[in-house]
């Protein structure tokens, strides 16, 4: 047998062909970086859609003049601007309108009030845009007999807070209510309670909630409703409310200052000596009565430490 043949084939090696050509180095560079920037950019995705679902819910709001408050007062300059044109037209049109020293009793309380300053207004007048931006960093909250007024006022200036009541009580009606009120004065008309709950004919229970238990007010402003004929509402619910407001506050430290407009009419006379009481008057600016009552201000369960005489009544 012959023996099987074998060949040795040689291959000349290319020197050439050992080399790997740079293109492909760098295209296989770059898709490997791509694929790097891919995967971080899926985790980033990934990991801001998952905090999407873990985190706490929360959104961003507007601030309004409603619910915002600071503890800076208005700059003097502004405050003293604005009350400067308030009163630099004698008023001759309108008698309800507070006059020049009347409304710089009011300002100058705002002004050394704390801060932020809680005040009360019921009714709207021709001052409403001005106690709005003399309480600017404050909370400023009126109270209206008309939810019509209210409407007009919030198309042109929505940043007003103001409500609107339904009053029960009568001008022509105010000798009953005082006598009422006295009969009760233990009972339904006390002088500390949440008026909130409370059904004495005199009380104003249907304002929101934080007006009677949030909300420790500073200042009160009695400047409506209307009371210049006797079918009117008039003003007696409006002295009482604000009598038991300043009374029933849960910060005991802060006096009220109650204000009660047009003191020479009958209904705002008496029923301010009836709830806001003479001991507690500190001035009378022209027809304006300037009241400070403290926490549970009073005697023996009653509105006033000296006693009101029987015959209080309203001459109508």
């Amino acid at each position: 047998m012959k023996p099987a043949t074998k060949f040795i084939l040689l291959h000349k090696h290319s020197a050439a062909a050992a080399i790997i050509p740079t293109t492909t180095i760098s295209a296989a560079t770059t898709h490997n970086h791509r694929l790097y920037l891919f995967t971080f950019l899926a985790l980033l995705s990934f990991a801001a859609t998952f905090s999407l679902f873990t985190l706490p819910y929360t959104t961003t709001t507007t601030p309004t003049a409603v619910t915002t408050t600071t503890n800076h007062r208005l700059p003097n300059p502004i405050f003293e601007t604005l009350i400067h044109y308030a009163t630099l037209t004698q008023n001759t049109t309108n008698p309800s309108r507070l006059t020049p020293p009347e409304l710089t009793a009011v300002a100058a309380v705002l002004r050394r009030c704390p801060t932020p300053c809680n005040f009360l207004v019921f009714g709207l007048t021709h001052e409403t845009l001005l106690w709005h931006s003399l309480n600017l960093n404050g909370r400023t909250t009126f109270v209206v007999e008309s939810a019509y007024e209210i409407l007009k006022l919030e198309e042109k200036h929505p940043w007003i807070e103001a409500y609107d009541v339904t009053y029960t009580t009568k001008v022509k009606n105010s000798n009953q209510l005082i006598r009422y009120a006295k009969t009760e004065l233990r009972n339904e008309c006390r002088p500390v309670q949440n008026l909130l709950f409370s059904e004495c004919k005199l009380a104003i229970n249907d304002l929101p909630n934080f007006v009677y238990n949030d909300v420790v007010w500073d200042v009160i402003l009695i400047d409506g409703p209307r009371g210049y004929f006797p079918n009117a509402p008039g003003r007696l619910s409006a002295i009482f409310t604000a009598g038991v407001l300043a009374r029933s506050k849960k910060d005991g430290s802060r006096d009220t200052h109650v204000f009660v407009h047009e003191m020479d009419r009958e209904v705002e006379r008496v029923g301010s000596g009836e709830f806001l009481c003479s001991e507690n008057l500190v001035e009378k600016v022209g027809l304006l009565g300037h009241f400070v009552i403290g926490k549970n201000g009073g005697g023996g369960g009653g509105f006033c430490r000296e006693a009101v005489a029987e015959v209080s009544s309203v001459r109508l």
